[in-house]
Parts: C-alpha cells; sequence; structure tokens
C-alpha cells in the first residue's frame, strides 16, 4: 500500500496531526520500515494489524480472517492464478452480488476495476492483512516459481526474428512483460543489489546478487533471451535496434508501496547482450552512521569532521564496498536549514531532500571538473564528489576544501593510506594534499551470520594461520557459522555489515605525505599511532560473533 494513503487515511479520521504525519514519513523513508510498524513505534496503533479495521472502515467493508482457511477449488478457479498474482488478489467468497476478493493493496481503486474488466465479474473489495493475502496466493496458486512455469509455457516465440517492428511487438507481448516483472520482483524481494541477463552459446542466464554473492533463477529457454532483452531495454527507454555499443538506462519500478530505480547497463557480447541492473531501494539502505556498525571511535571521528568548515574526507574502497552508502548518512547528519550541500554524482543514487544533486552526464560535456567549478559560484557549504578520477578533479576539490569547503568523495584504493599516494599519483601536489586532507576511511562489505541458524564451530590450525592468528593467542574466543535454514536460502549469512579502517591525518602523517613517502611507510606510522587495519577490524567482528572467518579473508 501507499504510504502516503496510509498517513492522509489516519489524519483524515484525526489519528495523528501533520508534524506527527511528517515525522513518520521521514521515518519510513530511512529506516525501511514498513508503515504499520512506524506507527506502532509512535503509538498511534498498538500492534501492526490495528492498521487493517481503519482501511476497512475508510473502504465501508469488512475484516475476513483467512490465516487458517483453504479456498475452495471452485472459488480459486474464477479467479486465473495469473490474475491473481498480477493484482494481488484472493477470491474468499462468489453469491449473487458479485465477487468478493481480499487485495494485498486494498487502496488502489484501479486494481479493483482491472479485476472487474479482466474476470467480467462484479468485484467487492473485504480487507485481511497484506502479508496474509499474499502469502495466500502463494499457497493456493503456487510462488514465483510457478509462476514462471505459467507464463514460460505461454511464450512460444521464435529466435530467428531480426526485424525491429516484430521484435518490438514480442517485447511487448503480455507474457514477456509478466515474466520480466516477475524477474524483476524476486530479485527486489530478495533484497538484491544487481539483477544480470546473460547470453551464452547454448544457455541463457539469469543471476542477482544478495549480500554480495551471485545466485542463479531459474533459466528461460535460450531462444527468449532475445524478447526478454528487449523487454528490458524498452522499460529503460535504450534503442532496441542497436545492439552493437553499449548502452544505459534506468527504470522506475512500483513494487508494493515503495519506487525503486534500476540503472542499466547494456554490454555487446560474442552471444548477444549481456545487461547488468543495479537495483537503488531505498528501504533496503541504512541512511544513518548509527546503523552502519561503526567503532566508538570511527563515529565521533566522522561526526566531528564533517562538522568542520573546510577540509577534504575520502571514503575508499572497491566496487560495492558501500561508500556512497557512508557519504549519504554523512550527509543526511549535516543535512540542516543552516548548510548548503551540493553534490556531484554518477548517477545520482538516491534523492534526498534538501540536498542539490547534480548527475553527471559526459555525453554533453557535464563532466566532474566543469560541475565543480559551478558549484564554487554557488555559495556552497559542503560539496560532495562522487569519486575524484582524474588530476582536474581532484585538484578542484583540493582548491574547494583549502578555500574554506568540505568536501566529501570517494576513491578506488585498497585501504586507507594508499588514498594518499593515489592523490599524489594523480599529479597532485603533495603538500596541497597534505594541507588539505582531514581523513580516509577505507571500507569492506562483508556478510553476516544468519541469527536463525548460528552455531559455533571451532576452526583448524590452518585457517587461523591463514587469519594471522596463533590457538594460543585466543584465549575462551569462541567462534561461530550459520549452518544453513530457510530464512537465510541454506547460505548461512544475512545481511551484510562494514569493516573500517580511519587513516587519521595528523602531522607526523601531513610530513610523510609532503615528503612523498610511500604507501607502506605511512601505513606504519599510523598503525604506530594507532590505526586498526581491516584485518583488525574483521578479527573484531569474528569474535563478537557478527561473520565468519572466510569472509574477513575473502574482503582483507
Amino acid at each position: 500500500m501507499d504510504n502516503t494513503q496510509i498517513i492522509e487515511l489516519f489524519q483524515s479520521r484525526g489519528l495523528i496531526d501533520q508534524s506527527l504525519a511528517q515525522d513518520i514519513l521521514a521515518e519510513v523513508s530511512y529506516s525501511g520500515k514498513e508503515i504499520a510498524e512506524i506507527l506502532a513505534d509512535f503509538q498511534v496503533i498498538q500492534n501492526r494489524d490495528d492498521i487493517w479495521p481503519v482501511v476497512a472502515s475508510e473502504l465501508g467493508t469488512h475484516i475476513v480472517d483467512i490465516k487458517n482457511w483453504t479456498p475452495p477449488e471452485a472459488l480459486l478457479a474464477l479467479v486465473p492464478a495469473g490474475t491473481a498474482r498480477l493484482h494481488g488478489a484472493l477470491p474468499v467468497n462468489f453469491d449473487e452480488t458479485g465477487l468478493h476478493v481480499a487485495l494485498v493493496d486494498p487502496l488502489n481503486p484501479q486494481t479493483v476495476e482491472d479485476l472487474r474488466f479482466a474476470l467480467g465479474r462484479e468485484i467487492h473489495v473485504v480487507v485481511a492483512p497484506d502479508y496474509l493475502v499474499e502469502a495466500k496466493i502463494n499457497d493456493c496458486y503456487g510462488g514465483e516459481g510457478k509462476a514462471m512455469e505459467d507464463i514460460l509455457s505461454q511464450l512460444e516465440i521464435g529466435s530467428d526474428s531480426i526485424n525491429t517492428a516484430d521484435l518490438e511487438a514480442e517485447a511487448n507481448s503480455a507474457p514477456i512483460i509478466r515474466y520480466v516483472d516477475l524477474v524483476l520482483y524476486q530479485a527486489i524481494k530478495e533484497k538484491a543489489s544487481d539483477i544480470h541477463f546473460e547470453p551464452f552459446e547454448k544457455d541463457f542466464k539469469i543471476r542477482y546478487r544478495v549480500d554480495g554473492a551471485l545466485y542463479e533463477m531459474a533459466p528461460p529457454p535460450l531462444h527468449l533471451a532475445l524478447p526478454i532483452l528487449s523487454r528490458v531495454k524498452v522499460m529503460s527507454n535504450m534503442n532496441i535496434a542497436e545492439r552493437r555499443i553499449p548502452q544505459d538506462g534506468r527504470i522506475v519500478k512500483q513494487v508494493g508501496d515503495k519506487q525503486v530505480d534500476m540503472r542499466v547497463s547494456s554490454l555487446p557480447t560474442h552471444h548477444g547482450e549481456s545487461i547488468v541492473l543495479r537495483v537503488l531501494d531505498r528501504s533496503s539502505v541504512n541512511l544513518s552512521l548509527e546503523n552502519l556498525g561503526l567503532t566508538e571511535y570511527i563515529y565521533n571521528y566522522i561526526t566531528e569532521t564533517i562538522e568542520k568548515p573546510n577540509g577534504i574526507f575520502i571514503v575508499t574502497g572497491p566496487t560495492g564496498a558501500g561508500k556512497t552508502t557512508t557519504l549519504y548518512a554523512a550527509l543526511r547528519r549535516i543535512n540542516t536549514i543552516e548548510s548548503k550541500l551540493l553534490t556531484a554524482e554518477d548517477p545520482v543514487e538516491y534523492d534526498i531532500d534538501g540536498i542539490i544533486q547534480i548527475p553527471i552526464n559526459e555525453a554533453i560535456g557535464l563532466d566532474f571538473p566543469r560541475v565543480l567549478r559551478a558549484f564554487l559560484r554557488q555559495d556552497p557549504d559542503r560539496i560532495m564528489i562522487g569519486e575524484m578520477r582524474d588530476k582536474e578533479t581532484a585538484t578542484i576539490g583540493i582548491q574547494a576544501a583549502l578555500t574554506g569547503h568540505l568536501v566529501l568523495s570517494t576513491l578506488h584504493t585498497n585501504d586507507a593510506p594508499g588514498a594518499v599516494t593515489r592523490l599524489v599519483d594523480m599529479g597532485c601536489e603533495p603538500f596541497l594534499v597534505a594541507a588539505s586532507l582531514e581523513g580516509v576511511l577505507a571500507q569492506r562489505l562483508v556478510r553476516t551470520i544468519c541469527k536463525e541458524c548460528k552455531s559455533p564451530y571451532e576452526p583448524n590450525e590452518a585457517i587461523l594461520s591463514q587469519l594471522g592468528v596463533s590457538a594460543h593467542e585466543l584465549g575462551d574466543k569462541q567462534f561461530f557459522t550459520g549452518a544453513g535454514c530457510d530464512v537465510c536460502g541454506q547460505s548461512g549469512y544475512r545481511g551484510r555489515r562494514g569493516l573500517y579502517e580511519l587513516l587519521n591525518i595528523t602531522d607526523p602523517v601531513r610530513e610523510l605525505i609532503t615528503a612523498r613517502a610511500p604507501t607502506v611507510v605511512i601505513k606504519q606510522k599510523a598503525v604506530e599511532l594507532g590505526m586498526n587495519t581491516l584485518r583488525e577490524d574483521g578479527l573484531r567482528n569474528i569474535y563478537l560473533g557478527n561473520t565468519t572467518i572466510e569472509e574477513v579473508l575473502k574482503y582483507t
């Protein structure tokens, strides 16, 4: 259900005022919790299910108890499986007045009209908790796997069509549309960060990345690769006739009560186009520093640094390490009416109210240096640069820091000291880097052990030696692993958390930077001054039972 609709409903009934409504919507936006949970947290209702009597009253209908109820086959036959899944509709009764259905989104009037048209019957809405309706639809009609089989059985598309008009017609055919929608829905529901469509000589793979690991979906037949890829390109406003050059696009998808943005990239390969979708789901991102799992020292350092009037703070790490999330969390912290915040991003991943965000578009000459030069004429207090890619961008960032602005940015390096030498290698003067740089945070994301199947285990000496610790150093420390269960998909992991390494640019470090000291020397000095490395933070998380030895060894 749409969150704004629910809030307006509660407002119209005098259950909340305008100020509380804004607070609740803000909390939903940043926490990612369901609206019913937030209403319970704010003590507007006692528990999440108390929302449904209000919805039923608004619709002038009643609540039905479907928890332990199984609809008869004759009733299920009145609504085809595809229609039930597409509209989130569960038939609960049929009489002389028409068909009575419980909907996943009962407040959407369009659903009722669509059902009335599709079934040719009068539709009456009754209310039941949305999670129960969804579960019951899956139980009665089969889950996503069965849905995909049903759709694939309807697809009889040939593989030899080259004609663009024919291809577009195939891509817009109802079964193809439903199949692609189902793939996206399933991946988003599993909290995937990326969805891969990969054509090969003898098969067509669809994989999605969850918590940094790739999982394969049941592959569709090879002859459907072109129509499926074309459908994705149509959705992202790409040119479906062009298959020789890379293309970029964007898909905005409504999934339940939330809007999900997807960045789309196509790449021509030997056997067709490979398409990757980056899922940008704000509800799955913790946009606050408190939720990042920082140590107290690093948390305090960052909160102090981002309040400074000038200087550069860099977050470094490989692609997918959560650098942008950390910067967004920092920006949210300092996003006040007293500060003017500007960001230059390629592309803008998440919209944040109160911050002016500019997407980079190199095709029209709108690159980082050009945007940054324009920034300095916009009277900013703090600037975020999506990435310091070249000497010109880094130089302008340094100049901005030296002229009274706080600059936040990212770099791709293996560790925190490596960011310093990377800036110097780009061509930035060492004394300017030393004068402007305030701190560097290196980070990695490791999978956390599933709480449902977490269990202690004894690691062998070989793996302990890889970790760099000996058995006699451990004392009574315990190690944990995930046995695998239905909750975590038998992987033993659920969710991710960060490992962090903070380089504080103190005077001794500044002297080394000015002297063009190599990364190894800077790192050695930083460790002497108290810096905890990524590996050490990994050990801390292992001992706390947050992650496994294998995960730490993989990423540090």
